[in-house]
């Protein structure tokens, strides 16, 4: 608790003169109201009026993050705004409303629950941080993480002392401007890493150096911010300043040798893939309140322990998931919104002198502009693009939670006066809400999977390795996703490279991973997850006859940037074909619809041809169908358009498989082709043409026409495909002018599947097939999506295109 707070917060104008301390002692026993139909005010009694409170402070700030989401405002923007809201600077300046709703009474028991909540919060800050991270920093890392901190240090210190001696300030100005200029010079790693998350690009090459460069920063500030806060709770007493440094030394050797080991038992003892069994906790939750009191106990913050043993805690399942799904939301939208409404209820912007103001932000100002410079400099030095490194330079100018801590330790430590932690307060909204629009701007998400030429399975030279990034999400994926590979016909003369990517949610870290999985005799622990996942695409290579090479990797990260991990690494390894499974069964996975989102951000953003896989749930055995089934039945279905073109390609490259049997069936609208683009229709004929000319003499191809006039026509055709094929392949996306899907498009709510994709989806008649949607790429840079012939391959001879098998069916 914070007995300075209380004693401020009791000398506020608009609360009653008659609440004082005395008179808390008449409402000690006051906690439980009969109601207000016996004339029992609930207002006067401490649980219904926490309850209330609690409501108006995570309501404001929920209704603050939602009218400021279209200025592209942070969450610590909406958290800092809502507490001013309800203190004395607007709603608190009415006297009803300050002695009813925020009573002397009701600030005691709203700052005792944020202490409380706040172990809880230091504990999920500790759990984020990686302290293995140190190990992946190289010297680019080290200098652009020094300078943001040595150069905004440098900076204000210079304008503070050259303001002390030259503009005449007040003494608790002068005084508490050295300490201004070191907090605002401070960079902390878990802010970084919570913002970056919140612009989704956390998992971004750009995200990766912040947050290494961040990670140096915030050691140079912790040191400073230590020394600083050390130094003015001493008062020059050596023998206090040592025993904290020895206590606090001690509890991290009792965590660290003792309580870790204890919490790694636990891990071992628990099953395999399961969650965390309650006992245990129960256990870690009640470690976390003792290791707050030890700490109190013997004379250290009461949120050291609870921090120290968030880092030692392991991340990831099942301890460090359990714990922050355990903590998280309660965290976030009840202690941190009574936290930010409590120092709302002391800071009052109208009370603050106006030189006192404009000296503060201007030291704030500096340090943010040292910041921007010091790590936009040093990013140019290491040749870092010019965009880029400007944002960089602003994304460490983010605050947060952390910051407002650390400038109530130096208040609290009586380095700076109250007046100069208002006005901070104030610059650190200021400075956020310019920068997060600033940054949004510079570093344009569309424009980072950007390529300048085309990578796509029609494009691709047939007699050349074909590269495919296949992600899973689970090992129900497996047999699956492997039948499908082994399914694009892997040759000598065209071998498959495959660049297997395991995802997985990241809860209970702040940075996401991605490892890459190289032979060892010696496995991993962090590999664990993935790895029944790796040894049956290891078992697929080995029996691949040399014809397949996989590159096992897995991603942890949020779902909210997943798509970020999948398309870095088919823009780094050049893929062709990116495949992502669609669950659509009910039993599959739990987290469907975030799944769901991920594939359409994947589709949107792809820097190559994305095919998203309908996972129907029903493939029960670990080997791949074609090692064991003498036909396997594909139907590639053509309604026009550059992804069933896509689609046809991928078809054609399986038709060269021994055991494939391929259909294509060609829609058209009363005997000619649909679509109002002439050049469209033109080159959909060509690459028909071309298809029937490269196909010709391979008697298990067969070619059909379906004349149909509206959806319904094309429903009938699709039913009339029931139990006949074990794979269907289509396009994405369709003309919504075309006649052959009038009607259907009720079916296109999932945007992810299409129209058709929809529909073949949903239809149970088909059982167990397969559905694959593909989506050609669209996003090049100078590109030209007509020059090049699709299945042009010198090593095959030209032949009558009659020969091959024809069938036109009107509908």
């Amino acid at each position: 608790m914070e007995p300075d707070d209380i004693s401020l917060y009791a000398t506020t104008r608009a609360l009653d003169p008659h609440d004082n301390f005395t008179s808390l002692c008449n409402a000690a026993t006051m906690t439980h109201s009969d109601g207000i139909f016996l004339n029992s005010n609930p207002l006067h009694y401490s649980f219904p009026l926490l309850l209330l409170q609690i409501f108006l402070a995570s309501g404001v700030i929920l209704l603050m993050k939602v009218l400021l989401k279209p200025f592209n405002q942070p969450n610590v923007v909406s958290q800092i705004l809502g507490g001013i809201i309800l203190g004395p600077s607007l709603l608190s300046r009415t006297p009803w409303f300050a002695r009813s709703i925020f009573p002397l009474r009701g600030f005691i028991v709203i700052d005792m629950l944020t202490s409380f909540g706040f172990m809880f919060y230091f504990f999920l800050v500790g759990l984020q941080m990686d302290p293995w991270m140190l190990k992946k920093i190289n010297k680019k890392s080290f200098a652009l993480g020094f300078f943001s901190v040595a150069l905004p240090m440098l900076l204000t210190f210079t304008f503070s002392s050259v303001l002390i001696n030259f503009a005449n300030l007040e003494p608790k100005t002068s005084y508490s401007l050295p300490a201004v200029s070191q907090a605002e010079s401070i960079i902390a790693f878990p802010v970084i890493a919570h913002f970056l998350t919140e612009l989704k690009i956390i998992n971004s090459e750009f995200g990766r150096i912040a947050l290494a460069s961040s990670m140096i920063s915030s050691i140079f500030s912790f040191c400073v911010i230590t020394y600083n806060v050390l130094s003015h709770q001493t008062l020059g007493d050596n023998y206090r300043m040592i025993t904290t440094i020895s206590t606090g030394i001690a509890v991290v050797v009792i965590i660290v040798f003792v309580i870790r080991p204890t919490i790694l038992w636990m891990i071992r003892q628990n099953p395999l893939g399961e969650p965390l069994k309650e006992s245990y906790t129960v256990a870690l939750l009640l470690a976390i309140l003792a290791s707050g009191f030890c700490c109190q106990a013997i004379g250290l913050n009461a949120y050291f322990g609870p921090f120290v043993l968030g880092i030692v805690i392991p991340s990831g399942p099942p301890v460090g998931t359990a714990m922050a799904e355990k903590l998280n939301h309660l965290t976030s939208w009840v202690f941190m919104p009574l936290y930010f409404v409590k120092n709302g209820l002391l800071l009052d912007i109208f009370s603050v002198n106006f030189k006192k103001y404009l000296t503060v932000q201007f030291i704030a100002l500096i340090g943010a502009l040292g910041k921007f410079l010091g790590a936009s400099l040093t990013s140019f030095y290491c040749h870092m693009p010019k965009k880029d490194a400007m944002a960089l330079g602003l994304v460490m100018n983010a605050q947060g939670v952390l910051e407002v801590v650390v400038f109530k330790m130096i208040k609290n430590s009586r380095a700076i006066d109250y007046e100069s932690f208002e006005v901070m307060c104030i610059s650190m909204m200021v400075v956020m809400g310019v920068i997060t629009p600033l940054i949004k701007f510079i570093n344009d998400p569309s424009k980072r999977y950007q390529v300048y030429s085309r990578r796509t399975v029609m494009h691709s030279r047939p007699n050349s390795e074909l590269r495919v990034l296949a992600c899973v999400h689970d090992q129900e994926n497996v047999p699956t996703i492997i039948n499908l590979l082994e399914a694009l016909n892997p040759s000598k003369r065209s071998p498959l490279s495959i660049y297997l990517l395991h995802l997985l949610e990241l809860v209970g870290h702040s940075n996401s991973t991605v490892i890459a999985h190289k032979r060892t005799k010696r496995p991993s622990s962090q590999a664990d997850p993935s790895k029944h996942i790796v040894n049956a695409f290891r078992y697929y290579e080995k029996n691949s006859h040399g014809f397949v090479t996989v590159f096992p990797f897995t991603a942890i990260s949020y779902y909210k940037t997943m798509h970020d991990d999948v398309c870095s690494i088919a823009l780094n390894k050049r893929t062709s074909l990116i495949i992502v499974p669609c669950y659509m069964s009910k039993g599959a996975m739990a987290n469907k619809k975030a799944i769901r989102i991920m594939n359409r951000n994947v589709l949107d953003r792809a820097p190559c041809s994305v095919a998203v896989l309908v996972d129907r749930g029903v493939q029960i055995t670990s080997r791949p169908i074609l090692a064991t089934w003498f036909s396997y039945r594909v139907a590639v279905l053509f309604f026009g358009g550059a992804d069933d073109r896509e689609a046809l390609a991928i078809g054609a490259r399986m038709a060269g498989h021994p055991s494939i049997n391929l259909v294509v069936i060609r829609f058209l609208a009363n005997g000619s082709v649909v679509g109002d683009n002439e050049e469209d229709k033109r080159f959909d004929s060509e690459v028909m043409n071309e298809f029937k000319l490269r196909m010709a003499g391979n008697y298990r191809v067969v070619y059909v026409e379906e004349v149909v006039t509206d959806g319904t026509g094309t429903i009938s055709v699709i039913r009339s495909m029931e139990n006949k094929y074990e794979l269907i392949l289509v396009g994405r996306q369709h003309d919504s002018r075309s006649p052959l899907i009038l009607g259907l498009e009720d079916f296109a709510e999932q945007t992810e599947l299409g129209t058709i994709g929809e529909v073949l989806a949903s239809a149970e008649f088909l059982g167990n097939t397969t559905i694959l949607v593909a989506q050609q790429q669209s996003a090049v840079h100078n590109g030209n999506d007509h020059n090049m012939g699709i299945f042009r391959d010198k090593y095959i001879e030209e032949a009558d295109a009659e020969d091959m098998p024809i069938r036109r069916i009107n509908v």
